[in-house]
């Protein structure tokens, strides 16, 4: 999915299970890169790193920004003690939000309220893509024309 900052859907590609992020990824971004001409920057999770960054750097021309966690790619599998220092590192031993971190998460939990999208019951990628466009539409009129009682 890609999102705006305040989590509306720009667009939304469905693949398979057996192509790669970095195929989905690409599928998405390519086809909407002249609809977006102002777009610069994107933000994503540490799983869409390496090669996919450098192909949108490459290709389309937009800056990657990952939003990474506490815990760091190389801190695997860390200890207790030692997650707990990183946290009181990162975060003075408090909750921190992480910004951008749950964006497209928030967007998923909107679109999943609709009960036809809360489970996989579609056949074709194109009839899924065309109910999470719908439920999206749906969310974005009743912020533009909320109903009244």
């Amino acid at each position: 999915m890609l999102v705006d900052t305040q989590g509306n859907l720009l667009e939304v590609k469905v693949t398979a299970a057996s192509s790669s992020d970095k195929q989905g990824a690409q599928g998405l971004l390519e086809p909407v890169k002249d609809l977006f001409s102002r777009l610069k920057l994107l933000w994503g999770d540490s799983h869409y790193g390496g090669t996919l960054i450098a192909w949108i750097e490459e290709h389309l021309g937009w800056r990657v920004q990952v939003v990474r966690g506490l815990i760091t790619a190389k801190d695997s599998s860390p200890t207790r003690e030692a997650m707990a220092q990183q946290e009181q590192k990162c975060s003075g031993g408090g909750f921190q939000i992480l910004p951008r971190r749950w964006v497209v998460e928030r967007s998923l939990a909107w679109i999943t309220r609709w009960r036809r999208l809360a489970r996989d019951h579609e056949g074709l990628p194109e009839s899924s893509e065309a109910f999470i466009k719908l439920s999206a539409s749906r969310r974005m009129l009743s912020l533009l024309a909320p109903s009244f009682p």
